[in-house]
């Protein structure tokens, strides 16, 4: 009885005996890999899973710096002389810091390559040949985020495309929009403008007739030009809105109504700054007017703009916090 007792407290490690008669544990290590006892897969239990994939992403990144540099130096050239997506500049720098921001849960997210996502690198291959071979640059800027998505799918998994999509969308904002598209929106919005400045200068007893995107005033003729149509605003306040939404607001529905409150903003304050150029033009100095006053009321409305976004996250807040309150 003793004897049994005495063995069923020994630890069952195996002992490995030397040629001096001493003998020494030999443990295995259980850091490096574990068996799965219903199957007999091995599997590693606490590997790095960010070590895995390390390899073949530097290599794919490789590949594209060679495929998209002309790209993206066109691409750049575009935001520096094209005032309407001047804002692409802080796209860069913010999508590091959203990959910066969240890398805890990017280092938590499970590792799971997986063959679907070679369907998003095939369709974003092919979206480069047809922008390559038709010379469109939409489609080749596109292209990149598309490609993209389809490689951190096939080599981290959906779990990890899942984590970054709010970056892949930041990067498409810095993308121009095709000038097929662009004059779909810039035309509307010239019309619409000069029709509600019309309005508002009848108002107040000015004398207007509106012909398309001209305003006919006594003083002289003004007309709503593509660069006076808002979409320089509205394209660069919508991107502030949703940089403005990230760091101020964590509820993603707050951050939606952020977004899209910058679009009735940026029209309105068009409005009003066709609206007070036209005041200019009949009660002051017509050349002051299309000169430093339209100049100087381009960035006095963006300023009022982004008042009315922060008035618009002040007014949700308050109401939140009034629902909250015990009746």
């Amino acid at each position: 009885m003793g004897e049994t007792s005495m063995s069923s407290a020994i630890p069952s490690h195996p002992i490995a005996s030397t040629g001096s008669g001493e003998a020494v544990s030999s443990t295995v290590e259980p850091d490096l890999e574990s068996v799965d006892g219903n199957t007999g897969d091995i599997t590693a239990s606490k590997t790095p899973a960010w070590s895995i994939a390390w390899g073949p992403l530097i290599l794919v990144g490789i590949l594209l710096v060679l495929m998209y540099h002309a790209i993206a130096v066109k691409l750049v050239t575009d935001w520096y002389e094209l005032p309407d997506f001047s804002h692409g500049f802080l796209i860069p720098f913010f999508a590091a810091f959203l990959l910066w921001d969240n890398r805890n849960e990017l280092r938590a997210t499970p590792i799971t390559p997986s063959w679907a996502g070679v369907s998003l690198v095939i369709l974003g291959l092919f979206v480069l040949v047809l922008g390559v071979l038709g010379a469109d640059l939409f489609f080749q800027r596109t292209s990149f985020v598309i490609l993209v998505s389809g490689i951190i799918w096939t080599l981290l998994g959906k779990a990890m495309l899942g984590q970054v999509k709010f970056v892949l969308f930041v990067l498409v904002l810095a993308i121009p929009l095709p000038t097929i598209l662009f004059n779909q929106i810039t035309f509307p919005l010239q019309l619409r403008a000069s029709e509600l400045a019309s309005g508002l200068l009848r108002v107040v007893g000015v004398p207007v007739l509106q012909d398309g995107n001209v305003i006919n005033l006594p003083a002289m003729p003004l007309e709503v030009a593509e660069a006076c149509s808002g979409i320089r605003s509205l394209m660069s306040l919508f991107t502030v809105a949703v940089i403005y939404g990230y760091f101020l607001e964590r509820q993603t529905w707050r951050r939606w109504v952020l977004a899209l409150s910058s679009v009735p903003i940026a029209v309105a304050a068009n409005v009003a700054r066709i609206f007070g150029t036209g005041l200019c033009v009949q009660y002051w100095d017509p050349e002051k007017a299309l000169g430093f006053f339209h100049e100087f009321s381009g960035w006095l409305m963006f300023l009022v703009s982004l008042s009315c976004l922060y008035l618009v996250h002040l007014a949700m807040r308050t109401l939140a916090r009034e629902g909250r309150r015990p009746a």
